[in-house]
């Protein structure tokens, strides 16, 4: 098993992507702290792991609360003794809101979430992996990250945002034997839908002119499971710092 005896976080593991990464990180041997604003649903995802003969331990989080994200890389710890690998997968959609349109509201929540979370995710792991001597940082991207208009103002900034992140993080701490990078997946089906309502009529249309170059089905959460197992394995061992794009080839024209 590629995580055998080793202890991850993932954030917004109650459903989507998050969910199809636990399970499989539970599969592959590692304790896993399932973290998730939904407590239901982190619930769930616990029983489905340990049903199954794997370790999990759940942990409400709203990674935009400093106290939340404590409270979350100190679990793993208390829980398993160690942390060896952090995804920082929680996100929002901003309903394709356009710039001129913009409140200061949603800038800053969609930000909080996407951006801020990590970052203070990562600020917490950091001296427990560096005592380690390892540690494997996984952040979930976007191709709204690596292009201008897959979505909306502030959407795009916090994922741009995360690829900045996670190549400085990746750089700055690859002498103390830490990894971090980052997935940018195109269409999945999740549903991170449901949090974009009413979405903005000039952002919609101008984010939606490419959605006909992508000629591939919405990706399986569990496709992008496995791309974010690759990173946090030892078979990355030697990928560091940089942003593996998983979208069926859409944004290769």
């Amino acid at each position: 098993m590629k995580l055998q005896s080793k202890s991850a976080v993932i954030t917004g593991a109650g459903s989507g992507m998050g969910r199809a990464m636990a399970i499989l990180f539970a599969q592959e041997g590692a304790s896993v702290i399932v973290a998730d604003v939904n407590g239901a649903a982190v619930d769930s995802v616990v029983q489905e792991i340990t049903a199954a003969g794997g370790k999990a331990v759940g942990v409400i989080s709203n990674v935009s609360k400093e106290e939340d994200v404590q409270r979350m890389i100190d679990q793993a710890v208390d829980s398993f003794g160690s942390l060896d690998i952090l995804v920082n997968n929680a996100g929002i959609m901003d309903n394709m809101v356009a710039a001129g349109n913009l409140t200061d509201e949603l800038w800053n929540r969609v930000l909080d979430i996407n951006l801020t979370g990590p970052m203070r995710a990562i600020r917490k792991a950091l001296p427990i992996m560096i005592k380690q001597g390892k540690g494997v940082i996984v952040n979930t991207a976007s191709i709204g990250g690596l292009f201008g208009s897959r979505a909306g103002l502030a959407y795009t900034a916090s994922k741009h945002g995360v690829v900045g992140l996670t190549k400085n993080v990746g750089f700055q701490y690859a002498k103390a034997g830490i990894r971090c990078n980052a997935i940018a997946p195109g269409s999945v089906a999740t549903n991170i839908g449901t949090t974009m309502q009413t979405p903005d009529p000039y952002g919609m249309e101008n984010a939606m002119a490419g959605m006909g170059l992508n000629r591939a089905e919405p990706a399986d959460p569990a496709q992008i499971a496995r791309v974010a197992l690759f990173l946090a394995s030892d078979d990355a061992s030697y990928i560091n710092g940089t942003v593996v794009t998983a979208d069926a080839g859409w944004t290769a024209y």
